[in-house]
């Protein structure tokens, strides 16, 4: 790792960490959009994963979630770790479209999760959470009957307002802006770059070139090897 970068992370005090699927896939969750991906496997899984779905076919969402979307024996990776690391100092917030948990079990401290969590399940009768472990077994609630979900942001349905303003708080107090394993092309969460603190250095590490509307240094690697080398002090 050149010196610079390292100094740049040394230095920074108020760090936003910027990610996304590319995030996980060193932790065994493939990628949506990739060769392999959900979405490239199945032209449906947009509307299968849409609060429209939900509601017209509650047992084919309940299904599609189950077989595609949780992998229990994922653990954090380096990416994971060192983030979270920095975060444990009071120098970090990470803001993620993962919606895994595993940021959450890596100890990551000051953390928003953009999309929600799958591992987050609530009744939508009584609003009462409830277990992942019971949800992968029914989606009827035992206690009432009512129909189980992940909080997590469907497609036709709104980002959580206080995740919106707790991002833009975050990206205008930043002094050093990271988008890891994202290819920022997904809105709302490409739109946080407009909220940036102007004086604060955008870096992208990522296996492929990103197109970015502002000035930013790209690293074009493995953030795999990125963060392995990354010194966190």
């Amino acid at each position: 790792m050149e010196q610079a970068v390292q100094q740049l992370f040394d230095n920074a005090q108020r760090i936003v960490f910027l990610t996304g699927a590319g995030v996980s896939t060193a932790s065994g969750i493939p990628d949506f959009r990739s060769a392999n991906g959900l979405y490239t496997k199945d032209r449906n899984a947009e509307y299968y994963l849409s609060h429209r779905y939900f509601v017209s076919d509650p047992e084919g969402f309940y299904q599609f979630c189950k077989e595609n979307l949780y992998f229990p024996d994922a653990k954090p990776n380096i990416i994971h770790q060192k983030q979270a690391a920095l975060t444990q100092q009071d120098r970090a917030t990470v803001i993620t479209q993962n919606i895994d948990n595993l940021y959450e079990e890596a100890g990551t401290k000051h953390l928003i999760d953009f999309h929600g969590n799958l591992f987050n399940v609530y009744c939508e009768k009584c609003h009462e959470t409830v277990p992942v472990e019971e949800y992968l077994k029914s989606r009827l609630h035992q206690k009432d009957g009512g129909a189980l979900r992940p909080d997590i942001v469907l497609y036709d349905e709104g980002i959580k307002q206080e995740n919106i303003i707790n991002s833009v708080r975050a990206m205008q107090q930043a002094d050093l802006v990271v988008i890891v394993g994202t290819s920022m092309k997904v809105y709302p969460f490409a739109g946080l770059l407009e909220y940036r603190n102007p004086t604060a250095k955008v870096v992208a590490v990522n296996q492929e070139a990103l197109q970015l509307p502002c000035d930013f240094e790209m690293i074009q690697t493995d953030a795999t090897e990125f963060f392995k080398e990354l010194q966190v002090k």
